[in-house]
C-alpha cells in the first residue's frame, strides 16, 4: 500500500480541525497507509526547520506554502499519482505559524498553495487532509469530487 506521511510544526489543539483531520485520515486508510508527524514548535523557524529537515524525505516531499503553486483538487490528485509512480511515500509539510525557510523549501520537490490568504496552520491540516481524501476519491472513481 502506498504511504502519505503529513509532517507538521505544532499540535492540532484546536477540537474542530483535530476532529476534522481524524475524520478524514480515517477515510484515507481504505487508500493509503498515512500517518501524522508532528514536530513540535521552537522558539524560533531555524530550529523548527532544523527538525523539519531531519524527517523530511529529499525524494518526494510537497511543501505547502502561499507562495507555491496554487492547485485544483485534480491537480493534486494527480501530483499524488505521479509522485506514488517514482516513490511508495509522499511526504507532505506544513511549517509552523512563522512558516519556514529556504533550506525546507529548496528540499522540497514541489510547493503548493491553497490561495494567497494566509491561514492558521491548523487549519491547513484540515485542509489538506481533505484535499488528500478527495484525490483519493477522484484517483479511484468515487463520486465524493464534483
Amino acid at each position: 500500500m502506498k504511504k502519505i506521511r503529513i509532517l507538521c510544526v505544532g499540535k492540532a489543539s484546536k477540537s474542530f480541525c483535530r476532529e476534522g483531520c481524524d475524520e478524514y485520515l480515517k477515510r484515507m486508510k481504505a487508500f493509503y497507509d498515512v500517518s501524522v508527524a508532528e514536530i513540535p514548535e521552537q522558539p524560533t523557524v531555524q530550529r523548527e526547520c532544523d527538525e523539519l529537515l531531519r524527517r523530511m524525505s529529499a525524494r518526494e516531499c510537497v511543501l505547502l506554502d502561499i507562495g507555491g503553486d496554487p492547485v485544483t483538487s485534480e491537480e493534486l490528485a494527480g501530483i499524488l499519482y505521479d509522485a506514488h509512480l517514482r516513490a511508495d511515500e509522499l511526504t507532505f509539510v506544513i511549517g509552523g505559524a512563522s512558516g519556514v525557510d529556504g533550506r525546507v523549501r529548496a528540499l522540497a520537490r514541489r510547493r503548493i498553495s491553497f490561495g494567497r490568504v494566509t491561514f492558521p496552520h491548523q487549519l491547513v491540516r484540515l485542509m489538506l487532509c481533505e484535499q488528500l481524501y478527495r484525490a483519493a476519491t477522484i484517483l479511484n472513481r468515487i463520486p465524493y469530487h464534483k
